[in-house]
């Protein structure tokens, strides 16, 4: 019979957060979030505490505990497992680590294939070189690949190969995605006419739905695993015309896909990345992006469910959220091409 985890969630709210919540709660774990309460409502059933990890008082007092907020021990509050989906600077996350080690059993981190100094050159695997950034970086560094390297060393520093459980997140799709990648494509899709279809169509792509990363995560904390995965859809699992197809289907749209080369892509100056999202040239400095090495992960038990699983479902919470007022930011950028833009190109493809 499973035992009932005491659960503490850094984050929480959003996304991939929430999705951990989800499932912890539909298993019958008791969830404690702790985040600053601006970016979305907790879910009913959580023990939702107010504070800001960077702030030290805030730490203190998420351990301490206050009457009514959580089961607590003399010392203070005590969990069996940290989940960490918010972590983005090394400094911030030591600190979280150091200040739970004697408060939980284990720590899961979320980190990223980014941390991986190959990546996105190179197929990338548990045993690939993280990049050079201490556990000790200073705070508040400028945002980069690194850091989440340096996350994962500060993990290690506090918790021990022993307690800590290290995901390396490919890229996370599915209801509830705040970056706004399947969004932004399901929404022009929406809108019908000729859709600008970004390289080759059986380009194989490795998405990963939240909630199956979530579940596997949890998979290996109620088991008491340790270690590293690399935590994506296996390679070769989709491909851009399977998960463009499932958009223009759900939304019983007249979108016809135009499929334009990556060198004209490239030559008319479109972004990667973000001014059509999810996409990068099949050859050049992103050319091992959909070659995550996932084995280890489906040898433990990943599942991911299959890509038109996860538009159908994203586009039915699109549809009950309702339109967005800010547009999908990919850092700083906003997602998506200009419409002028996107004619100038398909009019040298009449069809």
């Amino acid at each position: 019979m499973l035992t009932r985890m005491r659960i503490l969630i850094l984050g929480g709210s959003v996304f991939l957060g929430r999705a951990f919540a989800v499932e912890a709660l539909a298993r019958g774990h008791q969830v404690t979030t702790f985040n600053r309460g601006r970016s979305a409502p907790d879910l009913p059933g959580v023990a939702a505490v107010r504070g800001d990890r960077a702030v030290a008082e805030d730490l203190a007092a998420l351990v301490d505990g206050q009457p009514g907020d959580a089961p607590r021990a003399p010392s203070g509050r005590r969990w069996d497992l940290v989940i960490d989906t918010s972590g983005q600077q090394p400094h911030t996350v030591r600190r979280s680590a150091a200040l739970l080690k004697d408060h939980a059993d284990r720590y899961l981190f979320v980190s990223s294939v980014h941390a991986f100094a190959d990546w996105p050159a190179k197929p990338v695997n548990e045993d690939s070189p993280l990049h050079e950034c201490p556990a000790d970086s200073p705070p508040d560094l400028p945002v980069d690949n690194a850091l989440k390297a340096g996350c994962e060393r500060a993990v290690l520093a506090e918790f021990g190969a022993e307690r800590s459980l290290l995901l390396n997140c490919g890229l996370l799709v599915g209801p509830h995605e705040n970056v706004g990648r399947l969004p932004w494509w399901l929404e022009r899709i929406a809108r019908g006419g000729r859709v600008l279809a970004p390289g080759r169509p059986d380009l194989p792509i490795q998405l990963i739905d939240a909630a199956d990363f979530a579940v596997f995560g949890l998979d290996l904390a109620e088991r008491g695993d340790h270690g590293s995965f690399v935590t994506t859809a296996l390679p070769g699992s989709s491909s851009y015309r399977r998960m463009l197809a499932a958009c223009v289907e759900v939304t019983g749209s007249d979108a016809e896909l135009v499929w334009v080369p990556d060198q004209e892509l490239t030559a008319a100056g479109i972004e990667m990345w973000s001014e059509l999202p999810l996409w990068a040239p099949e050859d050049g400095e992103a050319a091992g992006i959909w070659q995550a090495d996932s084995g280890k992960a489906v040898a433990a038990g990943l599942r991911c469910r299959p890509i038109e699983e996860t538009v159908a479902a994203t586009w039915a919470w699109l549809r009950e959220r309702g339109p967005r007022n800010t547009p999908y930011l990919q850092g700083d950028k906003p997602l998506g091409i200009d419409p002028e833009k996107e004619r100038r190109i398909l009019a040298a493809h009449p069809g």
